[in-house]
C-alpha cells in the first residue's frame, strides 16, 4: 500500500477541524484567550473554504464535468490577486488529494501580466504547487493597449512556457483577438449567452474563431446560460462547454467533489421532439 502523502494527511486534518473548534468555542471550560484565538481563527479558515466561489462548467449536453470557474479572481484587485490565486491554487491541491483532478480557470487581468514582479510571483506559485500540467489555465481579462502590449505578451509567453493553459474571457469577435488566439495557440475561448441573444457577434468573427480552435484543437466555451434557449443556441454554435445558472450555480470547493454532472441540462436535452 502507497503510504498517505503529507498532504492528504493535512486535508485530512482540515476536515476534521471545524468540527473540534465548534465544540471549542462553544464549551463552557475553554483554556486562556490564546485557545478563543485559535477557535476563531479555525472557523474563520474554514468558513472562508467553504465560500460559494467556484462555477462548475459542464460539456454541452450537461453529462460531464468538464472544470470550474474561480469566480472572485474575476473582480479582483491589484493587490488581492496573488492572494486569491494561492487560494485558486490551493483549491486544485484539495480536489487532488481526494484523487478528483478538476481542471480549473483562474482569472487575470492582462494588466497583471504587464508587471515583471507580478509575473515572478505567479510563475513561483505555480511552481512550487507541483500540480500537473493542463489542471491550471488562465483566463485572460481585459487585453491591454498598444502601450503595453509587448509586456503583456513577454509575461503571458513566459507563463505558458512552464505549462500554463491560456483561454480568453470576453471574447469581443475583434480582429486583434482572433490573431492574438492564432499567434499564442490558446486552449479556450469564452462567449457570453448575451452576446448570443442578441447577435452581438458577426457572422464572420464566429467563422473565424471556428478555424482558429479547430487549428490550435481549442475549446469553445459560452457562459451566463440561464435559459433552455441558450443551451439551444449553444449547441448550434458546437460549443464544447457551457456554465451558468441553468447548468448549475456557484458551489463551494466541497460540494463541488460531490458533482459528476448537470442533471437539468441532461434532462433538457434527452426531451425529444414530438
Amino acid at each position: 500500500m502507497i503510504p498517505k502523502s503529507r498532504l492528504y494527511t493535512l486535508v485530512q486534518s482540515w476536515k476534521n477541524k471545524p468540527f473540534q473548534a465548534v465544540h471549542d468555542t462553544n464549551s463552557p471550560t475553554l483554556g486562556s484567550g490564546t485557545n478563543d484565538a485559535v477557535s476563531l481563527e479555525a472557523d474563520a479558515l474554514w468558513s472562508k473554504r467553504q465560500s460559494i466561489s467556484f462555477e462548475p462548467i459542464f460539456n454541452s449536453s450537461g453529462s460531464k464535468l468538464g472544470g470550474v470557474l474561480f469566480n472572485p479572481l474575476l473582480h479582483a484587485e491589484d493587490s488581492q490577486v496573488l492572494r486569491l490565486f494561492m487560494d485558486g491554487l490551493d483549491a486544485i491541491q484539495y480536489w487532488q488529494s481526494f484523487s478528483k483532478p478538476i481542471p480549473t480557470i483562474l482569472p487575470i487581468a492582462a494588466k497583471t501580466l504587464c508587471q515583471p514582479t507580478q509575473v515572478d510571483a505567479i510563475s513561483d506559485l505555480i511552481l512550487n504547487s507541483r500540480l500537473p500540467v493542463g489542471l491550471v489555465a488562465l483566463g485572460i481579462m481585459n487585453l491591454p493597449s498598444a502601450p503595453f502590449w509587448h509586456d503583456y505578451q513577454a509575461g503571458l509567453a513566459r507563463l505558458r512556457r512552464i505549462g500554463l493553459m491560456l483561454q480568453l474571457l470576453y471574447f469581443s469577435g475583434s480582429a486583434q483577438e482572433i490573431a492574438h488566439l492564432d499567434e499564442m495557440r490558446f486552449d479556450g475561448v469564452h462567449l457570453s449567452a448575451q452576446q448570443l441573444r442578441t447577435n452581438r457577434l458577426e457572422h464572420q468573427a464566429i467563422a473565424d474563431l471556428a478555424i482558429v480552435c479547430k487549428k490550435h484543437h481549442g475549446a469553445i466555451y459560452v457562459g451566463g446560460i440561464s435559459l433552455v434557449s441558450d443551451l439551444t443556441a449553444a449547441q448550434t454554435l458546437a460549443a464544447t462547454y457551457c456554465y451558468g445558472g441553468l447548468m448549475m450555480p456557484p458551489v463551494s470547493r466541497h460540494q463541488l467533489l460531490q458533482i459528476n454532472d448537470s442533471r437539468l441540462a441532461k434532462a433538457i436535452f434527452s426531451v425529444k421532439p414530438q
